[in-house]
């Protein structure tokens, strides 16, 4: 009896052991799958002005008469995001209430919504979306100035009129990321990924 119990109990213990080591498999490979695919933010295609390089500037008017200047050096010293959109874009609808909270963190950067066409439908748009605290600018030659070609498209300048990031967005995360590009001082997260894995594998 006393032979069958150590013996349970041994088998018991190696039961243990052997979900742990399983246990400790699992987490490495979960760590392994979420560098695989973990968001490496906006999508930054290239064209337009590089980043790092001082972008041509504006000075628009937005719909609700608001007098701006979008590049150039700000003399308030603040950078500014421009989100590029289109009232029938509906990823842009997705992502245009999360512009307030990314404002209220991002405290030294103004938000500029931009697009082009009719002065009608935009302002319809525009007064739906109950954002009226960012200046929405209609200028055809901003996007050709930017090479923007497809949406949502996020640009962001910083305080002397230099390119900090730009790309594709279709997430919080993308949007986050520029900023974060900005603060890394690199062109894109791609990059700084990139940059990282390569000095891993040296």
């Amino acid at each position: 009896m006393e032979n069958a119990l150590l013996i349970s109990n041994a088998l018991l213990w190696l039961g243990v052991l052997a979900l742990g080591a399983i246990s400790l498999a699992l987490v490495r490979q979960i760590g392994i799958l979420y560098e695989r695919m973990m968001p490496v933010g906006a999508l930054m295609i290239d064209k337009g002005p590089a980043v790092g390089t001082v972008g041509p500037s504006f000075e628009l008017s937005a719909l609700d008469g608001r007098q701006l200047k979008v590049g150039g050096i700000s003399p308030v010293g603040r950078s500014t995001l421009v989100f590029f959109l289109s009232p029938s874009c509906p990823v842009c609808k997705k992502l245009l209430p999360l512009l307030p909270s990314i404002q209220a963190r991002e405290t030294a950067t103004d938000i500029v919504l931009a697009s082009d066409g009719d002065t009608t439908e935009h302002a319809a748009f525009y007064k739906k979306l109950g954002l009226s605290q960012f200046p929405y600018v209609l200028s055809q030659e901003l996007g050709l100035a930017y090479q923007i070609g497809k949406l949502p498209y996020a640009l962001l300048i910083d305080e002397t009129g230099k390119v900090r990031a730009k790309g594709l967005v279709n997430s919080r995360e993308h949007l986050e990321s520029l900023f974060e590009a900005k603060e890394r001082g690199v062109a894109s997260l791609q990059e700084f990924v990139n940059a990282d894995h390569a000095d891993q594998h040296a």
